[in-house]
This record gives structure tokens, C-alpha cells and sequence, in this order.
């Protein structure tokens, strides 16, 4: 059954899968279906194309090819009179380039994708389209777009009745504005100051977001995919020699109008003064309004030394970005704050995490870093018992390096008790010991946990994908693993997990632009090279797969190259003897992605010969 026997237009797109980057000309199709008869008047036919040509170009939908194309169908056919011929199968032949033999019942790419347009639709009249006439909707339950006008805006409201509606704040990023750029790790301190200080008014429900960085220059209020907020925290930072100026802004989450903007003019220097300054200024604005709440939260300082301090506010910057040259940076940084103030706690927790991904990430063999990792994470709690930071690395040490999954948990428990906002505790017990111990069920809670306590985090929105890959919900961990790149579109960890999740959908050409898009992200990774190469193996591109195996062979005599990528790839070859004698390499070497092994859908083949269960035996679980 071709698509041209259902009676509905063709739009102008192959009927194969389209990849994730590939373009599609939208006004094209926009203006061939001019003209046609129309169920309603010509005038309002013309309203709905403007609109629909609006939200195609805005920021909201920039990045989804595949939601562009949707929403544009089932527009156009809607106002052609075909609405109703809009089903499942018709729908997922046109938009998604699927086969004749489609079968919605075993297929949920079109309820799946539905569900997606529905929320970005919803966060689009949100932000960019909040002061738009005309409503373009799809109801749940069927496919025909639904076109309504708005009422009549409310006016506008002041900071208090926009808290007393909802009682939400939202937090934004301050924007670096400095010549140099390169005060990002004080903006993130300032905000989490906020963060910190406005959760003292009882009545207000406080969250921080952040989908992508503003551009210099940009309004503050622009950046898009926030949730909805009544009232927007936001600001920026500008330097000049040693004079710095810190503006603080409230918006009205509704209208988008500034309700209150007021500038700190002070020396740059002690940075601690200078955060609690600007969180309580904003906090006294919120309060005046409000008329109740809290007094102002006092903070503990892990250290007086206030060169330690911006030191270690750096390194846990680089940390964040979890890439190489950010991990290595990361340790760097602690390693001076260490040499300024021997006694600071978190300074060794952070030196421990940043060897301890080096290991993770394939930069640095498991044997280089073990014994800094360790003894750096054992130290952070010498120094400081009370420490939830300290007891979290030292709990990554037992699980990730130790394979000690009872003083692991142990560790994780403690350090939750110590802070239960301690979104890295949570995020850390989830992926390296409960997923690894198979209670994944679990790892979903402690992950949601970690997300909604940290909603801006790059690394947990992707290991909260993870955990649906190892649930095997492919569709769920799809989904993630879009939010992880909407958040951070040059996060290359986001790319290489979804090439996992298109893997085992089986579709070979989306996971090998994934993995295409992780090297152009992380050139040479022997992971992202190895996870293209297993892909073109599965495909049937032997030869592909085959140079890739040898590109590896030839990184090793360059940099360390697990051998865990050698043997997934050998066993996607089909070469089963090769692949467990690089596995039990693995083993030696005690690589990180072990720890996944029993859970990880790439060995559902072969979880039950002999030599894996006798491998995976060594892990103690």
C-alpha cells in the first residue's frame, strides 16, 4: 500500500527513514498547498500558514526535524479538509518514512512523537509565542490539528500577585558579560547563592534552569525551554580591571516585563561578600512584596581562603563540562586550591571525582588513576566526617574502582543523610550502584531525584536516559536523551547514548549520525570511534567496522583505548572468541563500563554463555 492510495497530499519527503539532521523545506510545501479548496475562509487559512511559518522558525523548534515535520502535515491537512483521515498509520508512513507493513500496535514512533509536539507546543506559547492570537493544538486522542484565538491578555501583574498565583520562582542564569568571558564560574555561584537564600521564604517554591547559554547582548528572559514561572530571577556580570558590576533583574514570568532591575557596583575581591550581597538584595525585593518568610539562611564556608574558594568554584566548573580538556583543567584547579588551603575538604573530593572521570571517560588508564582517586576521596573525609561531598566520592571510589557495593551504598546513604539536596549523591548511587546492582526501578527514583534537584545538569539529564536504556524503554530513554541535547546541544556524551538507544531500535543510520556528531564533539575518542564502529558492524558495513577496529589498534600505541571497546566491537562482528578474550582485558584493567555489564542491553546476547557469566562473576554481584 503506497501512500498516495490514502487520499492524503503527499508531502514532499522520501518514503524512507529521514535522519535527525536532515532538512526539509517547509515553505515550499507551505506554498504548494496554496490554493487548494479550503474548509475555512481563505483569510484565516492564511492567519494559520503565518502561524504555523512562525512557530517553524522560532528557537523552540529549531533543533526537531522530525516534530517540524508533524506539526506541518497535519496543519496543512487539517485546513485542506483531511483532518479527519489523519490516523496512526497514515501519519507515521507520511512523517516518518515508514514501510507499508507499519504496524502501529507494535510501533509507537507516531504516539510517541504525538506526545512530544504536544509539550513543545505547550513550552513554545510559553515563551515565544505568549503574546500570539492564534492557538495551533493537538488534543490528545487523535491527529487533526485544532486552531483556536486567544482571550483577551490579563494585565499585568506586580512581583506579589504573581507569587500569590503560583508561588513559583525561577532562577535563570547570570549572563557573563565581561570582555574576556570568563567569569561563568561566578555567575553559577551567584545563582546557586540565590537558589540557596530564596528557598528562606516558606511560601515560594524556588527552582534554577538553564537549556542553553545566551549569547552576549541577549535579553536574559529569551533563553527558551524554561518551565513557567510567576516571577523570573535573573542578571549579568560585567568587569573592567578590578571594578565589578553585578545587575539583578525580576521578570514577570506571565507578561515578560520588567518588574525591578537595580545594580551592585563593588571591587572584585572577596566574592563571598559580593554573593551573599546580591542574594540578599534580591531576596529583601521578594520579601517586601511577600511580607512574610524566613531570615536570611546562613551559609556554611568551606574555607576563609578566599583564593581557594574561586579556585575550587572554577574547577568544579570544569568539571561540570565533562569533557577532556575540562576534566584535566578541573583536576588542575583542584590541585592549586589544595596548595592554598591543605585542609579543604571538598578541594579533595573534587581532585577525586576529576581523576575518577579521566578513568570513566577512557582519557587516563584505570591504573593511573586509582590511587589518586582513592587516597584523594579517603582524605576529603579525614578532613571533614560531615562532608556530603566527601562521602559521595569516596562512595564512586567503592563502587566504580572497589566493586564494593555494600560500602558503597553505605557511603551514598551516609552522604544523603548529611545533605539530602546533594544532587551528585543521587545521581551517583543511581547509575554506579543501584543500575549496576540491577535494581533499575530503584536508580529511576534516585535519578528523578537528582534532576529535579539539579534540573540544569547536562550529565544527570543524560544518565536518567541511561537508566531507561538499561530498563530497556527505548522510547522513554529517547525522549531523555533529546531533553539532555536541548539543554546542551555540544555535550557529547548526549550523542553517544543515543547512538546506544538507536542501536537497539535498530536503526543503524540515526546511531551512526549520532556517533558522527560525538566525534565531531570529542575528535579521536577511542569510546565514540569504537561505538561507530560497532555500529557499522551490526548495519552490515564490515569494511567500515573493520577500519575503524584498526584506527583503534593504531590509537593505542597514541593513548589509552579500553579494551571494553574492542570487545563490544568484536562481538558485534561476530567474532565471539576475540571479543571475550578483549572482555577478560577488561577485566584486568577493571574498566569502568563493567560495572553495567549485567544490565547493559549490548550483551543481552550472550549475558548467558559460560564465559560471560564466569567474567561477570568477578564484579560480586
Amino acid at each position: 500500500m503506497r501512500a498516495e492510495a490514502t487520499g492524503i497530499a503527499s508531502i514532499p519527503c522520501p518514503h524512507r527513514k529521514v535522519g535527525r539532521s536532515e532538512a526539509f523545506s517547509y515553505k515550499m510545501y507551505l506554498m504548494s498547498a496554496r490554493g487548494a479548496p479550503s474548509v475555512t475562509s481563505a483569510a484565516h487559512d492564511e492567519k494559520i500558514r503565518e502561524q504555523l511559518e512562525r512557530i517553524l522558525g522560532s528557537k523552540t523548534f529549531h533543533t526537531v526535524e522530525r516534530l517540524k515535520r508533524f506539526l506541518s502535515f497535519i496543519v496543512l491537512e487539517t485546513i485542506e479538509g483531511r483532518g479527519d483521515q489523519l490516523k496512526e498509520f497514515v501519519v507515521g508512513i507520511q512523517v516518518f518514512g515508514k514501510e507499508a507493513s507499519f504496524d502501529p500496535r507494535n510501533d509507537p514512533i507516531v504516539r510517541v512523537q504525538a506526545r512530544r509536539l504536544r509539550a513543545r507546543l505547550d513550552r513554545y506559547y510559553q515563551e515565544e509565542g505568549q503574546n500570539h492570537e492564534l492557538f495551533i493544538e493537538l488534543p490528545k486522542g487523535g491527529y487533526s490539528a485544532v486552531f483556536r484565538t486567544r482571550e483577551a491578555p490579563a494585565p499585568k501583574r506586580s512581583v506579589t500577585a504573581a507569587l500569590v498565583s503560583r508561588n513559583t520562582i525561577l532562577v535563570l542564569p547570570f549572563v557573563d558579560l565581561s570582555p574576556e568571558g570568563n567569569l561563568g564560574y561566578l555567575c553559577k555561584s551567584i545563582v546557586q547563592e540565590i537558589v540557596n537564600t530564596l528557598t528562606g521564604l516558606e511560601s515560594a517554591r524556588v527552582i534554577a534552569w538553564e537549556t542553553a547559554t545566551p549569547a552576549k547582548g541577549a535579553s536574559n528572559h529569551e533563553v527558551g525551554g524554561r518551565p513557567n514561572a510567576a516571577a523570573i530571577v535573573t542578571g549579568s556580570l560585567r568587569k573592567s580591571g578590578e571594578n565589578l558590576r553585578i545587575t539583578s533583574q525580576i521578570i514577570d514570568g506571565a507578561s515578560g516585563s520588567y518588574l525591578w532591575s537595580e545594580n551592585l557596583d563593588r571591587m572584585f575581591g572577596n566574592q563571598f561578600q559580593i554573593q551573599e550581597e546580591v542574594a540578599q538584595t534580591v531576596l529583601a525585593k521578594l520579601r517586601s512584596d511577600l511580607s512574610e518568610g524566613r531570615s536570611g539562611i546562613a551559609v556554611r564556608k568551606p574555607t576563609e581562603n578566599l583564593a581557594a574558594y574561586n579556585l575550587y568554584q572554577q574547577g568544579r566548573y570544569y568539571l561540570n563540562q565533562r569533557t577532556e580538556e575540562g576534566l584535566r583543567k578541573a583536576a588542575e584547579f583542584f590541585e592549586k586550591v589544595i596548595a592554598e588551603d591543605p585542609h579543604y575538604s571538598q578541594a579533595y573530593a573534587g581532585l577525586a571525582d576529576a581523576y575518577g572521570l579521566l578513568g570513566h571517560y577512557g582519557v587516563l588508564s584505570p591504573a593511573e588513576v586509582w590511587t589518586k582517586t582513592a587516597s584523594n576521596a579517603a582524605w576529603a573525609v579525614l578532613e571533614d566526617d560531615d562532608s556530603s561531598q566527601a562521602h559521595t566520592s569516596l562512595a564512586h571510589v567503592k563502587s566504580t574502582q572497589d566493586w564494593d557495593w555494600k560500602g558503597a551504598e553505605s557511603e551514598y546513604l551516609r552522604a544523603i543523610q548529611l545533605d539530602p539536596r546533594n544532587a551528585t549523591a543521587h545521581h551517583w548511587y543511581a547509575i554506579s550502584c543501584l543500575a549496576a546492582t540491577g535494581r533499575l526501578e530503584q536508580a529511576a527514583d534516585e535519578m528523578a531525584l537528582a534532576q529535579a534537584l539539579d534540573p540544569i545538569s547536562s550529565i544527570i539529564a543524560r544518565d536518567t536516559a541511561v537508566i531507561s536504556y538499561y530498563r530497556r524503554d527505548f522510547e522513554e530513554a529517547l525522549e531523555q536523551c533529546d531533553h539532555t541535547i536541548e539543554l546542551n546541544p555540544h555535550f557529547s556524551p548526549a550523542y553517544w547514548t543515543l547512538g546506544l538507544i538507536q542501536q537497539q531500535r535498530g536503526d543503524f543510520e540515526e546511531a551512526a549520525a549520532a556517533f558522527q556528531r560525538a566525534l565531531q564533539l570529542s575528535p579521536q575518542s577511542p569510546r565514540m570511534q569504537g561505538a561507530l564502529g560497532r555500529t557499522y558492524a551490526l548495519w552490515g558495513k564490515r569494511e567500515q567496522a573493520l577500519e575503524i577496529l584498526e584506527e583503534l589498534h593504531r590509537l593505542t600505541k597514541l593513548r589509552y583505548v579500553s579494551p571494553f571497546e574492542f570487545a563490544s566491537l568484536q562481538f558485534a562482528l561476530g567474532e565471539k572468541e576475540a571479543g571475550f578474550e578483549w572482555l577478560r582485558k577488561a577485566f584486568q584493567d577493571r574498566c569502568f563500563e563493567l560495572i553495567a555489564l549485567r544490565v547493559d542491553p549490548r550483551f543481552d546476547e550472550i549475558k548467558n554463555e559460560p564465559a560471560f557469566l564466569s567474567l561477570s562473576s568477578q564484579l560480586g554481584i
